[in-house]
């Protein structure tokens, strides 16, 4: 008996599963609240100089640029009686006194002055945050393989809580951005164990459909967002608001089960069969949970214990050909839908459309793009939808190339509708590495692969700088790393309707099977050529 088939007696979509679903998507809403919440945190206003203490009473004047529009950074030079020089052309100087903000919100830029030469410090305090998420996942991810996903989750929604509140409260940039980076690191740990949590709970028919509902909480969450940062124009409140609601989630995860694959290989059987009889009598089947012994669990689970014994690491990851395939794989995939959706995601202000609506245009777009991908997950398969839509993306970005600057109503439909397709990515991204890696190394390859999103995101605000050479640089850049991304997936397994892998040989078996052959499995003969050190459980 396998542990789906122990799933489907104690009620493997019933009333406990759709609890367990909703607890875990209901923080996912504050997520897009904390990645996207610099948008309207960081706004930068139109802005001009301050005149000095000792400028004449009259009109202000400022110098103009080629554009024939006041320079943001530069004022006259002022002489010492507070008159200005008389000469035709008039020297200039950086804004020494300060800067006059056109703006009704109140950011950290306008705080901070994080205007002129200091600006690139604001894509600086986005690239910390994100630094905390590339961080995180490593890190959350060997520590859910020690202590169990629930602990962790536990805890990364207090970290997140009270990382988030003491970032209100920071008196300087540099503080700010050290509780944004522990932000980002709580961020990767609730991420990953809800992936594992659900899909573990979750029958194979329904983890598509589930995994893209969380999803939708994800894109409801930016709608809350808008709204939110339109009711609450202080930065710090906005940033206390969107912070407090973990405090309450950490007490709502205490009702989420551990993952009994995690009980059954850290040798918590005991513990286990307590939770899946909880699981039964929640779902209507107590006396069916009533007939479980732990006998029985332990036989029937007897390959899941045995895999306590040895413990896939990150060098694994490498030396096994099959998993060396999928991770580099996955890696591309992940890093060009983390690197191109941010520069979308991040850069609303460029097209020129109100920033609420234009937040709200891009959260809306996910809801078709999610429900078409739902259907596509089901029916095409995983590996071509993730192939399409990243493709898609790839080729909408690429678009934006040849679009004038002046036909904001394209180039923003362009941006929307490669935002639409790489949300879908990562609707099939999370489910799809999930469903590649078996269970002695699922969690460590969706720390690695998770990772190199974050890896994108930190590094898409340097891309830009490269449109200082040529503007149209950026997009190419983030265009052709997209395109390469969906090619990579069509070298990776197709797991429609397949059962999670249990261990490498099952990989193995599996792609012997898509290719029509019946040799060895590699990592079986790996195994017998160089001996695994247990080193724990997984």
């Amino acid at each position: 008996m396998t542990f789906s088939e122990i799933l489907d007696r104690v009620g493997s979509m019933g009333p406990f599963q759709y609890l367990h679903v909703t607890l875990l998507a209901l923080p996912i809403l504050g997520m897009a609240n904390h990645n996207l919440l610099q948008i309207f945190t960081a706004t930068t206003p139109p802005h001009h100089c301050r005149p000095p203490p000792n400028a004449s009473s009259g009109p202000w004047v400022l110098p103009t640029g080629p554009n024939g529009k006041p320079e943001k950074c530069l004022r006259f030079v002022h002489l010492p009686n507070g008159s200005l020089s008389n000469e035709t052309q008039r020297a200039t100087e950086p804004c020494l006194d300060g800067w006059v903000y056109n703006s009704t919100r109140d950011t950290f830029v306008m705080e901070w002055d994080l205007v002129c030469s200091s600006g690139k410090l604001k894509e600086m305090a986005q690239s910390i945050f994100m630094a905390g998420i590339l961080i995180g996942g490593p890190t959350f991810g060997e520590l859910s393989d020690r202590f169990g996903r629930k602990p962790i989750l536990t805890c990364s929604y207090l970290l997140l809580a009270a990382s988030g509140l003491s970032a209100s409260f920071s008196p300087n940039l540099l503080i700010y951005m050290i509780f944004r980076f522990l932000c980002g690191c709580s961020i990767s740990g609730i991420s990953l164990s809800t992936v594992i949590l659900n899909v573990e709970w979750v029958p194979t028919g329904m983890r598509a459909i589930s995994s893209t509902t969380i999803g939708y909480f994800y894109t409801i969450g930016q709608f809350i967002l808008s709204g939110l940062a339109y009711a609450i124009p202080q930065w710090r409140w906005l940033q206390l608001t969107v912070s407090l609601p973990f405090f309450i989630f950490s007490l709502t995860s205490w009702w989420t089960p551990e993952s009994i694959r995690w009980m059954v290989l850290s040798g918590k059987s005991s513990k286990a069969l307590k939770t899946l009889r909880r699981v039964a009598a929640f779902n209507g089947k107590k006396e069916e949970g009533e007939k479980l012994s732990l006998e029985e669990l332990k036989f029937n689970l007897q390959k899941d214990i045995s895999l306590a014994k040895v413990k896939y690491g990150l060098p694994d990851l490498i030396r096994i050909p099959i998993l060396r395939r999928v991770t580099f794989c996955l890696i591309l995939a992940w890093f060009s839908t983390g690197f191109a959706y941010y520069s979308l995601a991040m850069g609303v202000e460029e097209f020129g459309v109100n920033l609420y609506i234009l937040q709200i245009i891009f959260g809306g777009v996910d809801i078709p793009a999610k429900f078409i991908t739902i259907i596509s997950l089901s029916y095409l398969g995983r590996r071509l939808t993730l192939a399409i839509v990243l493709l898609l993306a790839g080729g909408a970005i690429l678009a934006l190339i040849f679009v004038p600057l002046d036909m904001q109503t394209l180039r923003t439909a362009l941006a929307v509708f490669g935002k639409g397709c790489l949300s879908s990515s990562f609707t099939c991204l999370f489910l799809y590495t999930s469903e590649l890696y078996p269970t002695v190394i699922r969690q460590t390859g969706m720390g690695v692969s998770n990772l190199w999103a974050r890896v994108g995101s930190m590094v898409a605000p340097l891309a830009k700088i490269t449109g200082e050479i040529q503007p149209f640089i950026p997009n190419v850049i983030y265009g052709t790393s997209t395109i390469l991304g969906g090619t990579a997936a069509f070298f990776l397994l197709e797991t429609l309707n397949r059962p999670l892998p249990e261990t490498i040989e099952d990989m193995e078996s599996w792609l012997q099977q898509a290719k029509g052959t019946k040799q060895e499995p590699e990592a079986e003969k790996a195994s017998q050529r160089i001996p695994l050190k247990p080193r724990g459980p997984s």
